[in-house]
C-alpha cells in the first residue's frame, strides 16, 4: 500500500530514467493523471497513456530523452508531505536551479509548472522539484 501517491510517482520516474527505460507504469488516480499531464506540458514525460481493465488502471508514461545527454530527469525533490505542507503565494515563486529545473505546483486551476502558476498569478502547495 502506497501512502504518498505523489512521491511514488516521481520516484518510479527518477528510478526508470536513471535506468535508461523507455517508458515507467505507475498508479492510475485523477492526481495522478493530472500530474502525468503537467510533466507532458513541461516537457520531461513525451506520452500519457492508460492501461489495464476495470479497477486496475494503470499510467504508462513515456520519458523524454536526449540523444547526447540521456534522460531529460536527473533528479526529484518531494517537497510538501503528509507530514508537513507547504505553500507560497504567488509573489514567494521563484525560479528553481537558474531555469533547469521546475517547481510544481496544486492550485486552484489545477497542477500548474513555477512559471504558469506565476503568469496567471495564482499560489498553492508545492508538490515536488524536478531536475
Amino acid at each position: 500500500m502506497v501512502t504518498d501517491p505523489i512521491a511514488d510517482l516521481i520516484v518510479r520516474l527518477k528510478n526508470a530514467s536513471d535506468a535508461k527505460k523507455a517508458t515507467v507504469v505507475v498508479m492510475n488516480s485523477k492526481l495522478s493523471d493530472n500530474i502525468a499531464h503537467a510533466l507532458k506540458k513541461a516537457g520531461y514525460v513525451s506520452t500519457v497513456e492508460k492501461k489495464g481493465r476495470g479497477d486496475f488502471k494503470e499510467l504508462e508514461l513515456g520519458i523524454v530523452t536526449n540523444e547526447i545527454d540521456g534522460p531529460r530527469i536527473h533528479g526529484v525533490e518531494r517537497v510538501s508531505k503528509s507530514s508537513r505542507r507547504i505553500y507560497r503565494k504567488y509573489t514567494d515563486i521563484r525560479v528553481f536551479r537558474s531555469g533547469f529545473g521546475n517547481t510544481f505546483y496544486s492550485t486552484p486551476k489545477g497542477i500548474l509548472v513555477d512559471h504558469e502558476a506565476k503568469r496567471l498569478k495564482v499560489g498553492g502547495e508545492v508538490l515536488f522539484k524536478i531536475w
